[in-house]
């Protein structure tokens, strides 16, 4: 620098010496502070200022950086961040051009996450061998999450488009904050010493490290490993992951993808119920167009020959109807005529004419009475006598 003394610099030269030598000497920084003046571009752009008790520094994190941050910042939010720093030549003013930023205290965090994950993957709570397989068809999920939270909607929508026989059951958890972790717990041990369900979907939406940190404590791992209910663990988004993951038999990305894992068998009979259907009409299709052509394809002089026979048939059927009709009239006829022969001889021998054709008459007194005895006729009675040929008048003189 000592050269630089007694040299005449414009500004641009000197501004382009401090960017070289502020830029050089001052990368891979980690600074922590508190954001203030956070202001959000259209572009995706993040612009504030980070200060702490004593002094501030203006910060900028680019749009291709800040998809990599879980949280969206906000004024007073304490963050670690990690960058370099930036000279802005036209202001002559410079800032820290940030390539991460996270929570203040997440490192330690991190850090006993992984000393727990350590602690129980050394006593087998992550062993493959341990993990109980997921039901294919169950008849009822339990769901371990917040009652309120769009996580539980997304798993009944999917499970009630996929699966609508499935019967779920919702245990509502707090899934955020200092009781969270044991109200999880209890809920996971109050399924299995009740038998409330046959697989239970643990979980929440997405977050930042604190908010999933729940799903990562020892209460909630030692409930998880001692579940003889099957357990899928799904928390946050795919990227995330909390130590539930590794003890649940299933790990699922995503609630939603929980939810599909659990359906799957259901939906699986429904695909194979449609190929079913599909399938056999399409069989009975074949089968119709077989027969039509098998028809088409006969002799139309061997149809007409089949025709004649039949017809021949019921000819004959007929002819021999047509006969033994006429046999059976002319048997009731002769039996008629038999009968009413029979009843006029009988008629005619019952006939008072018949009896008068033998001698005899028929004798009455003036007032056409018939006289049956001497008795009724006295000396001096007046008879009429009716004869077969004709009548006579008389009068008993004896």
């Amino acid at each position: 620098m000592a050269e630089l003394l007694n040299t005449e610099l414009t500004v641009t030269e000197l501004t382009s010496l401090i960017k070289k030598t502020l830029e050089e000497g001052f990368y891979g920084l980690r600074v922590s502070g508190e954001i203030s003046n956070f202001r959000p571009t259209s572009a995706g752009h993040w612009f504030f200022t980070l200060k702490d008790s004593s002094s501030a520094i203006s910060a900028v994190m680019f749009k291709g950086s800040t998809w990599k941050v879980d949280f969206t910042p906000a004024e007073g939010d304490q963050v670690v961040v990690t960058g370099s720093l930036d000279v802005y030549g036209a202001r002559g003013t410079y800032q820290i051009k940030c390539d991460t930023m996270e929570k203040a205290g997440l490192g330690e965090l991190l850090l006993l996450i992984q000393m727990r994950r350590r602690l129980y993957e050394s006593k087998g709570y992550f062993a493959q061998e341990l993990k109980s397989p997921i039901p294919r068809y169950p008849k009822r999920l339990g769901v371990v999450t917040s009652a309120g939270g769009a996580a539980l909607q997304d798993i009944l929508n999917i499970t009630a488009r996929r699966a609508p026989m499935l019967d779920i059951l919702v245990l509502p958890a707090v899934v955020q904050g200092s009781t969270a972790a044991q109200t999880i717990a209890n809920r996971i041990r109050q399924a299995n010493e009740l038998l409330l369900c046959d697989v239970l979907i643990v979980g929440r939406g997405g977050g930042s490290l604190e908010d999933l940190l729940p799903f990562s404590e020892e209460c909630v791992i030692e409930a998880i490993h001692d579940s003889l209910i099957p357990v899928i663990s799904a928390v946050g988004h795919e990227i995330d992951w909390a130590l539930s993951d590794y003890v649940a038999d299933l790990r699922a990305p995503t609630p939603s993808a929980a939810a599909e894992l659990v359906s799957q068998g259901y939906l699986d009979l429904q695909v194979q119920a449609k190929a079913l259907k599909i399938q056999v009409a399409r069989s009975m299709q074949t089968k119709l167009l077989i027969a039509q052509q098998r028809l088409k394809s006969h002799d139309r002089v061997i149809g007409g020959k089949r025709m004649e026979a039949i017809f021949s048939g019921k000819e004959y059927l007929l002819a021999n109807a047509s006969q033994n009709l006429a046999t059976s009239m002319r048997h009731l006829l002769i039996m008629t005529t038999s009968r009413l022969h029979t009843a006029q001889r009988e008629l005619q021998a019952l006939s008072p004419l018949a009896i008068l054709a033998r001698g005899y008459c028929v004798v009455q007194d003036t007032k056409q009475h018939l006289v049956r005895s001497a008795k009724q006729a006295p000396k001096g009675t007046k008879l009429s006598l009716t004869f077969i040929d004709g009548s006579r008048k008389a009068v008993v003189e004896e």
